[in-house]
């Protein structure tokens, strides 16, 4: 559903959204359909595959991924198989991803990942090794005083060293309050 969206908000001339699960895939196309969205393609395959059909190597300017946030067989595993699956059981690890990226990213592209705060230095050393510099990062907390939950980290193929080391992204101003930033960011527009 993050293609829809970003396609909605951001008006790209394509956007592809790579996803392993029929029903997911699925949809993707009916939501982009209903809100009379055109420029999002859905392609049911593994990422992990190494030719995509519809998906073009070194083809995109700009890749958004969510990887799997714990590592395998590590955690409680969800009782719904969809679930299972999205959160990483049986599917492609953070280092799947990257190598997917690496492969579809043009170079000089950007490449948006979300990600656990706890697995921050797995998640730098895996784009590091596949040449995505990191750029811009940021936190993001439940509330003020609380650790970080996850991060935001956007990186560029082959680009240089320095990145910007962005304000932190607090959720709830307090329990089951939304920060005035978080409730900017629900707003439909």
């Amino acid at each position: 559903m993050v293609a829809v969206m970003l396609a909605a908000l951001h008006r790209p001339s394509e956007v592809v959204a790579l996803e392993l699960q029929p029903q997911l895939a699925a949809m993707i196309t009916q939501n982009a359909a209903l809100n009379g969205i055109s420029t999002v393609t859905s392609v049911c395959a593994d990422l992990r595959q190494r030719i995509v059909p519809g998906v073009t190597p070194a083809g995109f300017d700009y890749i958004l991924a969510n990887p799997p946030y714990r590592a395998a067989r590590s955690g409680r595993e969800s009782p719904n198989a969809a679930r299972r699956i999205a959160r990483g059981a049986g599917g492609a690890t953070l280092d799947d991803f990257i190598v997917a990226a690496a492969r579809y990213a043009n170079h000089g592209a950007k490449v948006a990942v979300v990600f656990t705060a706890a697995r921050t230095t797995e998640l730098i050393s895996a784009m590091k090794q596949r040449s995505f510099e990191p750029k811009r990062i940021r936190f993001v907390h439940p509330l003020p005083g609380k650790p970080a939950t996850m991060i935001l980290l956007e990186a560029r193929k082959g680009g240089g060293v320095e990145a910007t080391i962005e304000p932190p992204l607090l959720l709830y101003a307090e329990p089951g309050v939304y920060s005035d930033e978080t409730r900017a960011l629900l707003e439909v527009r």
